[in-house]
Order: C-alpha cells, then sequence, then structure tokens
C-alpha cells in the first residue's frame, strides 16, 4: 500500500518522489559524515587520515555521480534538491572544524567560512517571507565546494612528517584560499539575486495596490454623516473619515501605504 501511494505521487509530480538512486548516494554521504570524524578525531594517525581522505574522495565522486545520474534518469527531486547540498555542507562543517581541533588550520577560517553559512540563512528567511524558495546552486559555489574539498585533504596529508608534506601543505593552501574566495562570491552572488527578487516583488506589490483602491462616489453619503454627499476633495479639505482601512485617492497616508506594500 506505500509502495502503491508513493507511485501515485510520483506519477502526479515526478518532483515530490523520494526512492531514488540519486537521493540514496546522497544519503549514503550524509551517512559517511560521523565515520569521517571518527578516523580524524578517534585514532589521530597516519593510516586514520588516510582513510578519511578516501573517504572525502569518495563523497566528492558520489557529489558528482548522483547528478550525473539524475539528469540521465530524470530523477531529479525537491528531496534531491535539498540532501545534495545540505551533504556538501556537512562535509565540509565536520572537515574544517576537525582540521581546526587538530591545529592543522586556524579557527578565523572556520568563522569566515561559518560567517557565510549565517548570511545565507538570512537570505533563505528573507526569500520564504516573500513566498520564494532556496536559490538554484550557482557555477560559483560548485566551484567553491569542489576546491574546498579538494583542500582539506591535502591539508591532511600536509600535517604528515613525510616526503610528500610539504608539496601537499602547499597546494592544500592553495585550494583553501581560492576555494574560500569563491564561497563567499557565491554567498554575495546569492544575495544580490534575492534582492532583485524581493524589489521585483515589492514593484510588483505597489504596482498592483492603487488597483485596488475603490474609487468613491461623489454623490456617496459617508457612513454616520446625515445630509447630501461629500465629494472625495471637500472631505479631505472637512478632515471627514472614510470607512476603517479605506484610503481616499487624495489621503497622502494611504498612497503611502500603497507603495510600501
Amino acid at each position: 500500500m506505500v509502495k502503491a501511494a508513493a507511485g501515485d505521487v510520483a506519477a502526479g509530480d515526478p518532483q515530490a518522489r523520494i526512492v531514488t538512486i540519486p537521493n540514496a548516494i546522497s544519503v549514503a554521504r550524509l551517512a559517511g559524515v560521523p565515520v569521517f570524524l571518527w578516523l580524524v578525531l578517534g585514532p589521530r594517525s597516519e593510516a586514520g587520515d588516510w582513510w578519511a581522505v578516501a573517504l572525502l574522495i569518495a563523497a566528492g565522486l558520489s557529489d558528482w555521480l548522483d547528478g550525473k545520474i539524475a539528469r540521465a534518469l530524470n530523477q531529479q527531486s525537491r528531496l534531491g534538491q535539498v540532501l545534495d547540498p545540505a551533504a556538501d555542507r556537512l562535509y565540509i562543517a565536520a572537515t574544517v572544524i576537525a582540521l581546526a581541533i587538530r591545529g592543522i588550520i586556524p579557527w578565523w577560517l572556520v568563522g569566515l567560512l561559518a560567517a557565510r553559512e549565517v548570511v545565507l540563512g538570512v537570505v533563505l528567511l528573507v526569500l520564504r517571507r516573500h513566498g520564494y524558495g532556496p536559490l538554484q546552486v550557482s557555477f560559483a559555489g560548485k566551484t567553491a565546494t569542489l576546491a574546498l574539498l579538494y583542500a582539506f585533504p591535502l591539508l591532511f596529508l600536509g600535517s604528515h612528517t613525510a616526503s610528500y608534506s610539504e608539496i601537499a601543505r602547499i597546494a592544500g593552501w592553495a585550494f583553501a584560499i581560492w576555494g574560500s574566495g569563491l564561497y563567499w562570491l557565491a554567498a554575495l552572488l546569492y544575495v544580490e539575486q534575492a534582492r532583485h527578487l524581493v524589489r521585483e516583488d515589492r514593484a510588483e506589490l505597489g504596482d498592483r495596490a492603487p488597483a485596488e483602491i475603490p474609487r468613491e462616489d461623489p454623490g456617496h453619503r459617508g457612513l454616520g454623516h446625515e445630509g447630501p454627499g461629500v465629494s472625495p476633495g471637500k472631505a479631505q479639505s472637512q478632515g471627514i473619515q472614510g470607512p476603517p482601512g479605506q484610503a481616499s485617492r487624495g489621503d497622502p497616508g494611504g498612497d503611502r501605504e500603497a507603495g510600501q506594500r
């Protein structure tokens, strides 16, 4: 019965599918995060670091693979759009924290990357207030993620006392610097896109608001006012108020309120 219900949902809205190959790959990638943390912070040995590096490489390959499969088999879904970036961010967060605990990178770099996530969180809240969902991942954002995923394994290997350590450390810091810069560039692009959407939304509401304000009939009697009808201009000059919530055409407060909506 559950399978039949899932099939009906998928047939009605393919984006609502849950059980897909790309989603299974993303879940497996998420399950690898605690394993990675144990390998890095548990044994704290060269062997453990090599296993952690192998897990990071597998996570990076699976990130490319699930997108490829989703496009090839037409298995894109809303759940996949959430799981994929969530797995990327969790691996980045877990790795930078582990590197900082091990003393391989400074804590200010952790704060720099964390501040970027806070900015995007605020942008997402603003978009949801205006009825928009998360923005699509940009090319700069994907490139930044890949650069950081290259940087972290190299920084782990650069902390060893071996012949390859110096080269790995230099290459790792190069990827870390470029990845952090692109990470913030992608965030600024997201902020600009969100600002553009919010501005368009406000402009659309501002254009639509005057059309929704009812025109008053000059011969219409005001509520609670005995005697002949009063024109809008005369009502404004005499301080006569209309029904609550109804702005007259000459009321500057009404126009200002309509422009702000």
